[in-house]
């Protein structure tokens, strides 16, 4: 258990597992989120890489201040993570929000970067997904997280997936309950308050770039990963059949495996451009 320090003095807690001498990869979690929503990939990951994991501020172990948050303050916050750990540069993978904060990281920190995973995100938010957030953040702050997650899980996990696992939510409700829900609060203002317009500078990331989305997900559709794609040159697309907002749990040996692959070149990648410090990074040639 370890805990890094914020710009701003918030405390954000970490865990580090895999042999110290292994690549380090840095996991980024979505709204609300903390670390252990990349259980199914942290532990099959340190097998090979040293993996990191943080709670956003306002989420899990991390301290949760009043508002407002930033989605840049969050990248910094991945940083000071970084720091604290004694690491220069990682593999960093987000979800969701985590992957806006992770396209800033790509984008503010570039030298901090070997290659960048966007999981299930969007680099701009429709008016329909602003509105969606801002009810559930109010929502949070009148009837409780409990409430919020109910009313979420439908956009988050896949049809199949919720008609098998919606008795599970009888009990999560409770367990939400004690998050704290200004902090959600928080998180959601900054994802609605982050500037659209720094998606124009995305074109300027030549890290190896992984864009992962699920063909059934509502909330970040197939579409915003396609822009994505297209907007960083160095990205490579890929799409899992079957695959809602939460494929990293409901499809984790196949999200596993997609990841695992892309990682293995882009450290090839990584390694390439260490041994000849002139050449500058490009993007990974598809397995397929």
């Amino acid at each position: 258990m370890s805990w890094a320090i914020a710009s701003d003095g918030a405390r954000l807690h970490y865990d580090v597992i895999g042999r110290k001498s292994a690549p380090p990869v840095l996991m980024i979690q979505g709204l609300g989120a903390d670390k252990h929503l990349w259980d199914l990939q942290r532990f099959v990951l340190a097998t090979r890489y040293r993996v990191i994991a943080h709670d956003n501020r306002g989420a899990g172990r991390s301290d949760k201040p009043i508002g407002p948050y930033s989605l840049p303050q969050m990248a910094d916050d991945a940083m000071a993570v970084l720091d604290h750990a004694g690491i220069e540069n990682a593999h960093v993978v987000g979800a969701s929000m985590g992957g806006a904060i992770t396209q800033l990281v790509g984008i503010l920190h570039p030298h901090r970067v070997r290659s960048l995973s966007l999981v299930c995100t969007s680099c701009s938010n429709h008016q329909w997904r602003r509105d969606l957030l801002s009810s559930w953040g109010d929502l949070a702050l009148e009837k409780g997280m409990s409430e919020m997650t109910m009313q979420a899980a439908r956009w988050v996990i896949g049809p199949r997936s919720l008609r098998r696992l919606w008795p599970a939510f009888s009990w999560l409700g409770p367990v939400a309950t004690s998050r704290e829900a200004h902090g959600f609060h928080a998180q959601v203002q900054a994802i609605l308050d982050a500037d659209d317009s720094l998606s124009t500078l995305l074109g300027q990331i030549t890290a190896p770039t992984a864009v992962i989305v699920g063909n059934q997900d509502i909330l970040t559709p197939r579409g915003d990963s396609e822009e994505l794609a297209d907007l960083i040159p160095t990205a490579e697309l890929t799409v899992l059949s079957g695959a809602a907002h939460g494929l990293m749990i409901e499809h984790a040996t196949t999200f596993n495996r997609v990841l695992g692959d892309f990682l293995t070149r882009a450290e090839m990648v990584w390694k390439s451009t260490q041994a000849s410090p002139g050449r500058h990074l490009r993007a990974v040639p598809n397995a397929s």
